[in-house]
């Protein structure tokens, strides 16, 4: 009797334990499921091009609307309110160009477009080598000069010009074109950057286009003479160099057709003539297609 007490007395901690739950072992929660990123699809655009590409030209566009961040050649492109665009093709450029721009949703949006290519006036001279090399002194000067032209040229002003029919600023004989080079005993020269207008001294010039005066060399530039730079807009500049005044100055507006000067022979010309040269983006530009027939 006892012992069936006693085996009954053990029998109740069992018991006991078999109707308390086990423990409850914390189980962590499965990490987050992260989508994978999505990857930008390519579309083709259509960004309505006012005209083919070609070397040492420009062309106008649009930007489709929601589209943002254009690129050109991989380069940042500024757009107006409206959409419309500005960009040129160097002298040298390739084959192929391409615009390049986002949707809201990541995607990138380009278009390959076609860069016609020219035949320059390049002139090749075994006999004659080019100039001396230039004095420390020399160098030094143009080392200041040159960065002045590349802080008027980095200048974004607000203005439309780019926009307009740009016209010639003087008329007159063409002395030189754009793109001729020589080749000096194998050695290329630096191609001619611009296009020259033979005139007298004294000849008024006026401006192709709307702009701001964004250089106005106080005094004769070493190559350039009195150099003159009015910005355009969107990155497009034009250079008038060889004056013999300036009669406006840096940051005054101007118009198209407005007087700026007037021709001359400073800095290294060899006789009184307009060099007008137009630089977009770095890239220089040719303005005689720019500027269309000359008028008379």
């Amino acid at each position: 009797m006892i012992r069936a007490r006693a085996a009954a007395a053990a029998a109740i901690p069992l018991a006991l334990a078999a109707c308390v739950p086990p423990p409850v072992v914390p189980v962590s929660a499965p990490p987050p499921v992260v989508a994978a990123p999505r990857l930008a699809q390519v579309l083709a655009g259509d960004f309505r091009l006012d005209r083919a590409g070609r070397q040492g030209g420009i062309a106008l566009g649009t930007l489709p609307a929601g589209l943002a961040a254009l690129t050109f050649d991989g380069m940042p492109v500024g757009v107006a309110d409206d959409g419309r665009f500005l960009i040129g093709f160097g002298r040298d450029h390739g084959p192929v160009a391409l615009l390049a721009a986002r949707t809201p949703a990541g995607d990138i949006v380009r278009q390959p477009i076609a860069v016609a290519p020219r035949a320059w006036d390049v002139q090749s001279i075994p006999s004659l080598r080019r100039g001396t090399t230039p004095s420390p002194a020399f160098l030094a000067r143009r080392r200041i000069e040159l960065d002045q032209i590349a802080a008027a040229r980095a200048v974004r002003s607000a203005t439309d010009g780019w926009r307009q029919r740009f016209v010639w600023p003087v008329a007159g004989r063409i002395s030189g074109i754009f793109g001729s080079q020589r080749i000096y005993a194998g050695e290329p020269g630096d191609f001619h950057g611009g296009v020259d207008v033979a005139r007298p001294t004294g000849t008024a010039i006026v401006a192709p286009a709307d702009g701001v005066v964004v250089l106005a060399a106080p005094a004769p530039f070493t190559l350039e003479g009195n150099l003159l730079i009015v910005d355009h807009g969107m990155g497009l500049t034009s250079a008038f160099l060889h004056l013999s005044r300036i009669d406006v100055r840096v940051g005054q507006a101007v118009r198209q057709g407005q007087p700026l000067g007037a021709i001359g022979a400073t800095g290294r010309a060899t006789g009184p003539h307009l060099h007008w040269g137009m630089v977009w983006q770095g890239q220089r530009i040719d303005p005689q297609p720019i500027a269309g027939a000359m008028a008379g």
